[in-house]
């Protein structure tokens, strides 16, 4: 264990803070982890770092909940023994992920109106923050996030569907699932990726008794990008899924 050490490091970043620096996560070199595991949080670091610069602007709250939870994680998955820790600050990183990346996707307020909702808890469990998009037709959406080049759904991701489906079981409702890329790749891959996470949400309603016939599901690929970028681009916002209900 490197209790110790972890304290005089955050301890550390919190006075750096305090003085006004700009604080970042560790590097993933500072860890000392095993290589699938390296790669994971190297993933979750790079798209920290590539929406800093508009995250410390817009919702430098949610940013530094980040960072401190990528930080942990990391730590975590080092000493390796408290996996519930693991899991806490592994989750803890991605609801501040996805809170960031729904602040920077809202362009106009007029059109699209973000509700942040933190569901009621039990004392010892983590809040679950879920964001759901009303946008200028009323229409209701809940946005999943996805990390580059998968279509896998984190924890997290999967919280946040069974709440919405849940707010919303009662309704006799349809539903159509819009995949989305970001920029980086081929067009023809991108909008094949994009179908393959419009499938990973369907699985989810299908799991959650959602009958086949009301679900369709559609890839955009790189096309109607939240967050407007160059080709061959990076952006963790628009590597996403819109889930739609279709009263």
């Amino acid at each position: 264990m490197h209790d110790w050490n972890s304290a005089k490091l955050y301890s550390e970043k919190a006075l750096r803070a305090l003085d006004g620096e700009n604080i970042y996560p560790e590097e993933i070199n500072y860890w000392k982890l095993p290589t699938k595991i390296a790669k994971d949080i190297s993933s979750s670091y790079n798209n920290l770092l590539s929406i800093y610069d508009e995250a410390i602007i817009k919702n430098p709250k949610s940013l530094a909940k980040a960072i401190s939870s990528l930080d942990c994680w990391a730590e975590q998955e080092e000493e390796k023994w408290q996996t519930w820790d693991i899991d806490k600050c592994k989750n803890d990183f991605h609801t501040a992920m996805h809170d960031i990346y729904n602040f920077l996707t809202v362009v106009d307020e007029k059109k699209e109106v973000t509700k942040v909702i933190e569901q009621e808890v039990k004392e010892d469990e983590t809040p679950q923050v879920v964001i759901v998009t009303e946008n200028e037709k009323k229409e209701v959406m809940q946005i999943i996030y996805f990390d580059f080049d998968n279509s896998k759904l984190s924890e997290v991701s999967k919280n946040t569907l069974f709440n919405f489906l849940d707010k919303n079981k009662k309704k006799l409702s349809r539903y159509i699932i819009f995949g989305h890329t970001d920029t980086k790749g081929s067009s023809k891959y991108n909008m094949n990726l994009s179908i393959k996470r419009a499938e990973s949400v369907k699985e989810i309603l299908l799991d959650q008794g959602i009958a086949p016939n009301d679900i369709s599901i559609l890839g955009k690929g790189e096309n109607d990008l939240a967050i407007d970028t160059p080709d061959n681009t990076k952006h963790p916002a628009n590597r996403r899924a819109e889930v739609k209900i279709l009263n």
